[in-house]
């Protein structure tokens, strides 16, 4: 597989870090409150439509053309807001190329743009398996996929995504990936982050989306079945001593976790 000096860490940081982590977990569970100058913004996120968020596609975006018409596609869906933001797309292919990925694992698929966004920046040998039930959805992304040249780096599979985590798992392909973006059944998410964590190698990006999930999680309601899945999951990373955590406020939140 490829180095990754860029993330590597010496042991004695890795336990500091994560002794951090714990005492930081700690002193929120004693009571303490964060300091108000820690948000950037009161709201906390970038509305969807807001002039502040154009500012931002305008002033970053830098959209394949192929993307583009995916993209374009994807909004005309009746289901059309399911799909990642393109800036959290742009922000994922960025870190794939940081680390030099080769092998990624997407579940939730969706139309392919994600998809589509990080085959582009993998290598010609590299693979993304692309988990998803529907494949309706992908129909609509794979004519992009081969238009783009990188169908063959896209390895579709149709069916539970716990059953193909288990197989790559079976196969012996633990610790073999680079990257993993999950963004699919929210009551799942805890189950498709510890299948992931086995599958990524040290050094490695997990990238779980929806972490606001709308701002539900600020207050999950108990017949709220995905906000409290959400919210668990969100209280348990920043408390596993086996990453570095960062939780950012694009698109619908997203928590990049870095395997130590």
């Amino acid at each position: 597989g490829s180095k990754m000096p860029l993330l590597s860490v010496p042991k004695e940081v890795a336990v500091g870090t994560a002794m951090l982590g714990v005492a930081f977990a700690a002193g929120v569970l004693a009571g303490k409150r964060y300091p108000s100058f820690i948000f950037g913004t009161p709201s906390g996120m970038i509305r969807r439509n807001s002039p502040l968020r154009q500012y931002i596609l305008d002033h970053s975006l830098r959209e394949h053309p192929i993307l583009k018409k995916l993209r374009l596609l994807t909004a005309d869906h009746p289901h059309g807001r399911m799909m990642v933001s393109c800036e959290e797309a742009q922000l994922m292919a960025n870190l794939a190329k940081l680390i030099k990925a080769k092998k990624v694992i997407e579940i939730g698929v969706f139309t392919g743009y994600n998809a589509l966004s990080m085959a582009l920046v993998l290598p010609n040998d590299g693979q993304v398996i692309a988990c998803d039930i529907n494949e309706d959805y992908a129909k609509i992304g794979r004519p992009l996929w081969k238009e783009a040249g990188v169908e063959h780096k896209i390895d579709l599979r149709i069916k539970p995504a716990i059953q193909t985590l288990d197989e790559l798992l079976a196969n012996g392909e633990a610790e073999t990936f680079d990257f993993a973006f999950i963004d699919a059944d929210k009551e799942s998410y805890n189950e498709y982050y510890e299948k992931c964590f086995h599958l990524i190698k040290k050094g490695g990006i997990i990238a779980i989306d929806n972490v606001f999930w709308n701002g539900k999680v600020l207050k999950p309601r108990k017949d709220d079945l995905a906000a409290q899945s959400i919210h668990r999951l969100n209280e348990k990373l920043l408390r596993d001593a086996r990453i570095n955590v960062s939780m950012l406020p694009v698109g619908d939140g997203v928590t990049l976790a870095f395997k130590l």
